[in-house]
């Protein structure tokens, strides 16, 4: 007999309406309403909003959005953007 635990299925990305307020909190946060940088798990944001749309609201702002060890982070301005090493 089996005695894992079941792994229940990943949920559906949630409609806009539904998204808009987990995107609109997260990019009202104190740092990124400063310039600042945000940081999500990836699994996390295909949880709650879906890729998708998470690129989506980061490409509307003109914000800067690195993907790097299983973690999504924003870069909360429209300035120019160096990677140095």
């Amino acid at each position: 007999m089996d005695m894992r635990p079941a792994i229940p299925p990943p949920r559906p990305a949630f409609p806009a309406t539904t998204a808009a307020p987990w995107l609109a909190k997260l990019f009202g946060s104190r740092s990124a309403q400063s310039g600042g940088v945000v940081r999500r798990s990836t699994a996390w944001v295909e949880r709650e909003v879906g890729r998708a749309a998470f690129v989506a609201e980061v490409r509307r702002r003109g914000f800067h959005l690195l993907e790097t060890g299983g973690q999504f982070v924003v870069i909360c301005h429209r300035g120019s953007l160096r990677v140095v090493c």
